[in-house]
């Protein structure tokens, strides 16, 4: 199949996008630079040049395509709400085109989007968060279910390698910057994870044997504490480990404070019973320890 890719030349992307090929599907990418182009271009994919706000490249690209894989947002978290509005509207774009059609629309969101009842782990078919900014997006891909669009949902994680590893870069600028690495309370709140290359295989999975309306969760890890967090953090950069007040969370963490003491452990058993989904890939923890804190 031809799967037109947004966020392509991206985190997720950059594993997915060989994932897809090996398994004899064409890519066609969206990127807003040449020199992501260029990436695509020697992963094996086609290049459409655009972005997720120019909604008439999303248009295209899914009318030249045998179905979506939807990665693309933007991380300035400064300004979540309106990327949050900005992507409701690419998914509202994308799947206008894929209406009338069999073709698979398959949507990114976080596990954060799911309600955790009694601190048990949040489940593919659990309630909903409504604190999230974006919940709006899972709206806006039920209402295409309900009008024939053969969809689903990949909810994410903390996706990491030793790179990058979801929020936890931002957590660790904040170390850097600070002297500390910090924890909230006992740093018992928790959060998910899974590596980069389950991911993408998961994606690919979804894609090609979802049914319409299923959501899955990329977790591997259930539940991660802050505290393990921040303790390989203080590892990594040489620099103690502390607990800080709920009060001086905001103070400490900024934008990040909505997050950083918030427990949002997820489940995948459903994800694995219906794709056969085996993750396989190094813990987190592993991949902190792993990383090269020498780097800005």
């Amino acid at each position: 199949m031809r799967i037109f890719v947004t966020g392509a030349p991206g985190f997720i992307g950059s594993a997915l996008v060989p994932e897809l090929i090996q398994a004899g599907h064409q890519v066609l990418g969206l990127t807003r630079s040449e020199a992501g182009a260029q990436k695509l271009r020697t992963a094996g994919a086609e290049v459409l040049h655009g972005n997720i706000e120019d909604l008439d490249s999303l248009r295209k690209g899914a009318a030249d395509s045998d179905g979506v894989i939807h990665l693309a947002f933007n991380h300035d978290f400064s300004q979540f709400e309106k990327n949050a509005a900005d992507e409701r509207k690419a998914i509202v774009a994308l799947g206008e085109v894929l209406l009338g059609s069999d073709r698979p629309f398959t949507v990114t969101s976080g596990t954060a989007m799911a309600a955790n009842v009694d601190g048990k782990p949040s489940t593919e078919d659990g309630p909903t968060a409504s604190w999230n900014p974006r919940a709006g997006l899972e709206t806006a891909v039920k209402e295409f279910t309900e009008r024939g669009v053969k969809t689903s949902i990949v909810r994410l994680p903390q996706v990491h390698d030793t790179h990058k590893q979801g929020l936890v870069p931002y957590i660790t600028a904040v170390a850097r910057e600070k002297r500390v690495s910090a924890y909230i309370g006992d740093g018992g709140n928790r959060w998910p994870a899974a590596h980069i290359s389950d991911v993408a295989r998961l994606y690919r999975l979804a894609f090609e044997k979802a049914e319409p309306g299923a959501i899955y969760h990329a977790v591997d890890e259930e539940g991660v504490s802050m505290k393990a967090i921040a303790e390989a953090l203080g590892r990594g950069l040489k620099v103690p480990v502390v607990s800080i007040k709920p009060e001086e969370t905001e103070a400490h963490f900024g934008w990040l404070a909505r997050f950083a003491g918030h427990d949002m452990p997820a489940s995948s058993a459903l994800t694995h019973q219906k794709l056969n989904w085996k993750p396989t890939g190094p813990a987190l923890i592993a991949d902190l320890d792993g990383m090269d804190y020498t780097q800005a």
